[in-house]
């Protein structure tokens, strides 16, 4: 079982950073209207930036043992919270932007199917309370 551990510090205001045992850091803040200066993300923009790049590192890896010729993975997350409190997300949509010059959309149709049931442990966590939905394009070039 793999141990991490993070460190999470307040700065001043809303403003906090967390750093990860690799001392690597990330700074977060509220947003304005909850009294921050949004000079770093929110929490919750963190969870979604943390799944979607889960998600795209699975399609990048399942993809490249495909030997799919893309040179471009964007995944675009929109996401709906519910309006009381605790504001969690009620659904969110990783959109998949794949380019490359002969894609099977076959394979990344399946890269993105494993990503979402098998792979993304993000997406497994969150799965039990949000409805998370994916779509994607490829963009020949």
């Amino acid at each position: 079982m793999t141990d991490n551990k993070i460190t999470t510090q307040w700065l001043n205001g809303y403003t906090f950073i967390s750093t990860n045992a690799d001392n690597q850091s990330l700074v977060m803040d509220s947003s304005t209207e909850q009294g921050g200066e949004k000079i770093g993300p929110s929490p919750m923009e963190v969870i979604l930036m943390g799944l979607s790049a889960c998600a795209g590192i699975d399609v990048k890896l399942i993809l490249s043992k495909a030997k799919q010729p893309f040179n471009n993975i964007e995944v675009n997350v929109s996401a709906e919270r519910r309006e009381e409190v605790p504001r969690i997300y009620t659904d969110i949509n990783l959109h998949f932007i794949i380019s490359g010059t002969n894609l099977s959309e076959k394979q990344v149709a399946r890269a993105i199917k494993l990503s979402a049931e098998k792979y993304c442990s993000v997406s497994h966590m969150l799965q039990a309370t949000v409805n998370i939905t994916h779509s994607y394009e490829l963009k020949t070039e």
